[in-house]
Parts: C-alpha cells; sequence; structure tokens
C-alpha cells in the first residue's frame, strides 16, 4: 500500500518536497498544486484535460 500511496503523491522536481494543494477552485474543478517553497507550480484542467506546469512561481498570494 506504500508503494500505491508513493506513485500517486506528486512532488516538486527541483526540491523534492510534496505539492500542496490549496489553491483550487471547486466551482470550476480546477485543481492548482503548489511547491511550498513556489518553486514548481501545476494546474490539471479537466474540461481540456491537460496539465499546465510552471516554474519559479510569484510570492504574490490572491492574484488569481
Amino acid at each position: 500500500m506504500h508503494f500505491l500511496k508513493k506513485l500517486l503523491i506528486e512532488h516538486c522536481p527541483i526540491c523534492n518536497t510534496i505539492l500542496e494543494t490549496k489553491n483550487s477552485n471547486v466551482l470550476s474543478s480546477v485543481v492548482i498544486k503548489t511547491c511550498p517553497e513556489n518553486h514548481y507550480q501545476k494546474e490539471f484542467h479537466p474540461a481540456f484535460e491537460t496539465y499546465i506546469e510552471s516554474y519559479a512561481v510569484s510570492k504574490i498570494e490572491g492574484s488569481r
């Protein structure tokens, strides 16, 4: 079971910490996962079935 959990948890490619989901918009079903150190951000858009990855996420909160 530990092996399966390890496959499903996503990590930052720079610092290898676990990505946190804290900016998700429930109404639009967009899932945003960010690195706690703001190195990396990964967004999932289910309507388009796509991932958008970005590096060096700015530290300004609430800009969306």
